[in-house]
């Protein structure tokens, strides 16, 4: 439960950050995607359950500041580290460059699947919110972000030092 706050208090921290950088930028097509580099992290270092707690309060509070639906980002978020975990298991991330690339990976994932999550779900929302345009910005963004993000998560976030068998965790 402790590590589960402490990531939604450092979520919210990021959170924050990345909305003063876009403003600040000027960014109005795309935007640095924190929350799917913590994600990211959380599928590459913790467990399945504090994982899986903390992308769904890391997806709940992008929920709440985005203004989207409700829902959509939480969804995305456990999907996604659950990808994340899964990939895992074929891939090693080791570093700054690598964790960078991997995020960056992530981030198009979870853009194209909020994109077509949209699209399918409501006919007000679809292509005129989430625009595939400046995905690649924000994939290249969530990268950098990702890159300089890394020693903080490295040093902040409750890592589970135990090893779990299976793809997902589970025991074979």
């Amino acid at each position: 439960m402790k590590s589960v706050l402490f990531s939604a208090a450092l979520a919210l921290v990021l959170l924050a950050l990345e909305s003063v950088v876009v403003k600040y930028l000027g960014l109005s097509l795309a935007r640095i995607d924190v929350t799917v580099a913590f994600v990211a992290f959380l599928s590459v270092r913790a467990g399945l359950l504090e994982g899986a707690s903390g992308a769904f309060a890391v997806g709940y509070l992008l929920d709440l500041m985005s203004g989207r639906p409700t829902g959509l980002y939480t969804f995305l978020a456990v999907l996604t580290f659950l990808l994340g975990r899964a990939a895992r298991s074929f891939l090693e991330v080791r570093g700054p460059a690598g964790f960078a690339l991997f995020a960056a990976g992530m981030d198009a994932v979870h853009g194209l699947l909020a994109l077509l999550v949209m699209t399918l779900t409501s006919k007000s929302w679809g292509l005129a919110v989430l625009s595939p345009a400046g995905l690649p910005l924000e994939v290249l963004l969530t990268g950098v972000a990702a890159f300089c993000l890394y020693p903080l998560l490295q040093r902040f976030v409750p890592v589970t030092e135990r090893p779990e068998p299976g793809l997902l965790g589970l025991h074979r």
